[in-house]
């Protein structure tokens, strides 16, 4: 029997390691599965109402690296992101197939740009009922791309394995 990507990605999160380990390993099975150029992950205290980019894998060093400390992410970052507006609802996952293609309803053109600088992104929420632990975002640079049913897939079956290891890493981690 052969591992299929998402059993190798619960294999990896299942694993007897650290949390951050497994997390790290996690984005690395998923940005070369997504062929992205980057893949990170937010981590959420929703008790505390902030959270970071705590963790990233890419591709190469020419990659932008966008980790930061603790913010909190309740103020002025729902107003100004539409898809951090969405992660907080609790709403499906988005996929964007081209940033410049988007509208206002879906992203901020300037703030991803200013941000991030990806041109085509997934904007995975991991969420437990109505609240926000994380977002997973596999991204590419410098071309549209679009995200197959195979792909969309994977990523809505693989959100949910994030969950009880962003739980323990927020306990871990989350309190410094």
């Amino acid at each position: 029997m052969t591992n299929t990507p998402l059993s190798e990605l619960e294999l990896v999160l299942k694993a007897d390691t650290p949390p951050a380990e497994a997390l790290q390993s996690a984005l690395e099975l998923i940005g070369q599965h997504l062929r992205a150029d980057r893949c990170f992950l937010y981590v959420r205290d929703p008790a505390q109402g902030r959270g970071r980019i705590a963790l990233v894998w890419r591709l190469d060093e020419a990659v932008p690296d966008p980790r930061h400390d603790w913010q909190a992410d309740t103020g002025d970052l729902p107003k100004e992101d539409p898809l951090f507006r969405a992660a907080l609802a609790a709403q499906p996952s988005v996929f964007v197939n081209d940033v410049t293609e988007a509208g206002p309803e879906v992203l901020n053109q300037e703030f991803e740009r200013r941000t991030f600088g990806h041109r085509a992104l997934i904007h995975a929420h991991i969420t437990e009922g109505e609240q926000l632990w994380g977002i997973l975002q596999p991204c590419v640079f410098g071309h549209p791309r679009h995200w197959t049913a195979a792909e969309r897939e994977y990523v809505d079956a693989a959100v949910p394995l994030f969950l009880p290891i962003i739980r323990e890493y927020v306990q871990e981690v989350g309190k410094r």
